[in-house]
């Protein structure tokens, strides 16, 4: 058994097919599909099932791909220790990061990361939050930025980097922009528009609606927030975003005070007293910069919107660094966390 048998197979299995896993591994595909089946003879079991359109793991692979994950991070730690008595950093990072959210001070940090360790390779990958906390829990990522509605689940670990309040925006003409501020029942019976299922904004509004007594009634979605801000600017209905999101699309003006974290404070007590308080520094607006841009910028221009504040409950939306707990982290990967975690604390 060898250890590129083992990669091949991880890499197959995460990415569902031997073509993906070829163009990932940048080896030509009949070298991959020979190496694989190679390891199957030599475990006598098959490990995925090419029966269908797409390969799945069979019952034995299922089994298996846990321990060839944890030989692979072993042969990596161990070299990793070794490279480490001679003061260097060595292996790869898999970073996980939210779609379609502004990656321009995420790049920074990850080549400042390099420039002080170029000995460890980075590779990113990107995709919704549920699927990524999957991806961790699974070891296929090692460290990802991630929003949640509350807590990370249990075998995580997490840091905090930014939390603001959601708000409602809709066009000019709706009634509902009269007001400053409405409770989250005021969205009973309301088309609404927010981000795709498995999304941490998408949590944080089911649970406030929840917690109000009703289930939301998503009509329209988008992966980007700004891309809803227009939809519910053309009269669709009620967009659901993040405060930063509001304000850009407000120009600035009125959405601004439900940024603040007196704004939350006042409408719950001090439940959630500074949740809309963004983490200073360029790692924080890496995580707290989803979707805002020029697109709801363009809704706002010539007062097409209004923004409103949501109360009782507020829904807050909290952007983490989140890793595996214990020992489920490789050096590598752990240099970066607490990079990221000094940098925090220093701004």
């Amino acid at each position: 058994m060898e250890l590129r048998q083992l990669e091949y197979f991880i890499a197959v299995a995460e990415e569902g097919g031997f073509t993906r896993a070829a163009a990932r591994e940048r080896v030509a595909q009949p070298g991959i599909s020979a190496q694989v089946r190679r390891l199957e003879r030599e475990l006598g079991q098959a490990l995925f099932d090419r029966s269908g359109r797409e390969v799945r793991l069979t019952q034995a692979g299922e089994v298996f791909l846990p321990y060839a994950r944890a030989a692979i991070r072993a042969t990596v730690d161990a070299r990793v220790a070794v490279d480490a008595l001679s003061g260097l950093l060595r292996g790869r990072v898999t970073v996980g990061m939210l779609t379609a959210t502004p990656a321009g001070d995420l790049v920074r940090l990850l080549a400042e990361f390099h420039a002080a360790h170029p000995g460890v390779e980075i590779s990113l990958r990107e995709d919704t939050s549920d699927r990524l906390i999957s991806s961790l829990l699974a070891g296929a990522v090692d460290v990802a930025w991630v929003s949640v509605a509350g807590e990370v689940p249990a075998g995580l670990e997490s840091v905090v980097l930014t939390e603001q309040p959601l708000v409602a925006v809709v066009g000019a003409p709706d009634a509902l922009g009269g007001s400053a501020s409405v409770r989250v029942s005021a969205l009973r019976d309301r088309v609404l528009g927010c981000l795709p299922v498995g999304t941490g904004l998408r949590a944080a509004l089911e649970t406030a609606c929840g917690a109000a007594g009703f289930q939301p009634r998503v009509g329209f979605e988008a992966s980007s927030p700004e891309v809803v801000v227009s939809l519910a600017a053309a009269g669709m209905g009620v967009a659901v975003v993040p405060a930063a999101v509001g304000a850009a699309a407000a120009g600035g003006g009125a959405a601004a005070a439900s940024t603040g974290p007196d704004s939350v404070r006042a409408a719950t007590g001090d439940a959630a007293a500074g949740a809309a308080s963004a983490v200073p520094g360029s790692v924080g607006t890496v995580a707290g910069s989803e979707g805002a841009g020029s697109a709801a910028e363009d809704a706002g221009r010539g007062g097409q919107v209004r923004v409103v504040r949501l109360t009782h409950p507020v829904p807050v939306g909290r952007v983490v660094l989140a890793w595996r707990g214990g020992d489920g982290l490789g050096p590598a990967a752990r240099v970066l966390v607490e990079t990221v975690r000094a940098g925090l604390v220093g701004r």
